[in-house]
């Protein structure tokens, strides 16, 4: 089976919010009929520039077109050539190289009719215990809206929520507080995440500050790439911590630092399915446990996630993967499903991670490019239309 062709659809799909998050539907065609589908999912995040979409066609059309797709040494290597690790959070790199890798492993399974959580060594699992996000009160008014969404939530078996923390700490502790009057033991709080907004000390006092209230980790406690303030703050906690993992340098720092207890593993992150499983080995070789993040993708990146943690045997703390629950929308005839507040494993019959197009929908959704337009910078912070 070789590639023969590559097509990528550009999507945007507003969240609950309004905002319009901009994603990136990858097609690989082969001589066998086969199509394999994955997603780079949300470019809608700081640095604020766009990826041309037809030189990103050429560019990768170049290097897998005739090539196996289970090539995937060989096509990951050309990848990382293409798209290095930049050690930043949202590097678009990690975005593009992970939409490859993922339809690749759609294909590969498809072709050999295997689910993909098969191809990636066995189902260990069959359900993911996940949270839903809570996002950074910039006001004290946003309280009451998002204990609304933990009521509404709730009702939809969701128990387990992440507070992004530390922009309006006055807010955080008002919302702490309110979810312990009304929702007592029946409402857990996974972690407050910092991401990275704070350094260390400021997080660590922000957090002795919190720390009356019940909630299971920290995540994201420094500046990025602060290999040496985590282990410090690590040091001065009993709750474990947790850090995203995008890069395999910045990976290995951390496990030389002893930096965090948790590594947070998603695809998009890492740049795909290939190197998401070598640093979730990685973790089980450093003694580390590991969770599921995410950048909110919709059903494709949320499947492949999906068959991907059920395939690991040091998945052991609850996981963020909810983003088709903050659209309005999605591009596949059939999204994932959650029930009693896990992420399902698909199990519709249908090979690779079991999503099917919907063009119909799809066709609604297409926009022209990834371009911005007049969004601010505040907007892509927290997500929403307002200023």
């Amino acid at each position: 089976m070789k590639i023969t062709d590559l097509k990528l659809t550009v999507v945007g799909v507003p969240r609950q919010t309004g905002f319009i998050n901009k994603h990136i539907i990858v097609e690989l065609m082969t001589d066998e009929g086969l199509v394999g589908i994955g997603e780079m999912s949300d470019f809608s995040h700081l640095p604020q520039y766009s990826i041309d979409v037809p030189d990103l066609t050429n560019v990768l059309k170049s290097f897998l077109v005739g090539k196996s797709p289970f090539d995937l040494t060989i096509i990951n290597k050309d990848l990382s050539d293409n798209f290095p690790e930049a050690l930043y959070y949202y590097e678009k790199g990690n975005f593009i190289r992970n939409g490859i890798d993922t339809a690749l492993y759609d294909l590969c399974s498809k072709y050999l009719r295997l689910p993909a959580v098969n191809f990636m060594g066995g189902k260990y699992k069959e359900k993911i215990k996940v949270c839903y996000p809570i996002f950074r009160h910039r006001y004290i008014e946003e309280v009451e809206g998002n204990i609304n969404i933990v009521r509404e939530r709730l009702k939809e078996g969701f128990d387990t929520f992440r507070l992004y923390a530390g922009k309006n700490v006055d807010a955080d502790e008002e919302f702490l507080d309110r979810v312990r009057q009304e929702f007592g033991s029946s409402v857990v709080i996974k972690s407050l995440d910092f991401s990275h907004l704070l350094d260390w000390k400021d997080s660590l006092r922000v957090l002795n500050r919190l720390k009356q209230y019940d909630f299971q980790m920290i995540e994201s406690p420094a500046f990025r790439n602060d290999f040496e303030g985590l282990h410090y703050f690590r040091m001065r906690t009993e709750y474990p911590v947790s850090e995203h993992v995008w890069a395999f340098r910045q990976l290995y720092e951390m496990i030389k630092y002893d930096s965090v207890d948790i590594f947070n593993i998603s695809p998009i992150f890492i740049g795909g399915i290939t190197n998401a499983r070598k640093a979730a080995a990685a973790a089980e070789v450093a003694g580390k446990g590991c969770l599921l993040g995410t950048t909110q993708e919709l059903s494709i990146g949320t499947a492949a996630m999906a068959h991907f943690g059920c395939s690991l045997v040091n998945l052991n703390y609850i996981s963020d993967p909810t983003g088709p629950k903050l659209y309005v929308d999605d591009i596949v005839k059939s999204p994932v499903q959650y029930q009693n507040g896990y992420l399902m494993l698909p199990d519709n019959g249908l090979y690779g991670f079991g999503m099917e197009l919907d063009w119909e929908r799809i066709n609604n959704l297409k926009v022209d490019d990834l371009s911005w337009g007049n969004v601010t910078v505040h907007q892509l912070q927290d997500r929403t239309i307002s200023k």
